[in-house]
């Protein structure tokens, strides 16, 4: 089954190995000993995050180390431009506002 960026995304257990592993790859172990959760609850976000194709795993002899698959969370990023952009405008319009209100 595919599974949805933003559906891995929106669990923090998974944004943060996502965050630990943007650093450098590890180790699933190594990812492991960051959390109060059992190895195999890592192991599902794992596979969540490698089936989202957000992590990559790359085989180092016995053992296997997760990276960041950044081209897809570009995807994630251009999906958050158009808010950005409205954000942006609203604040725009709201720095307008103030500035005429203080010239009252």
């Amino acid at each position: 089954m595919r599974r949805d960026i933003f559906q891995a995304i929106a669990d923090p257990t998974r944004r943060a190995i996502i965050a630990l592993v943007a650093l450098h790859a590890m180790t699933p172990n190594a990812i492991a000993e960051n959390f109060d959760i059992t190895r195999q609850s890592v192991s599902k976000h794992l596979r969540i995050l490698t089936e989202c194709e957000l992590l990559k795993q790359t085989p180092n002899g016995r053992e296997i180390y997760y990276s960041l698959e950044v081209s897809k969370m570009k995807e994630v990023d251009l999906w958050l431009e158009q808010f950005r952009k409205l954000w942006e405008g609203q604040f725009a319009q709201l720095d307008q506002l103030l500035e005429q209100m203080k010239k009252q």
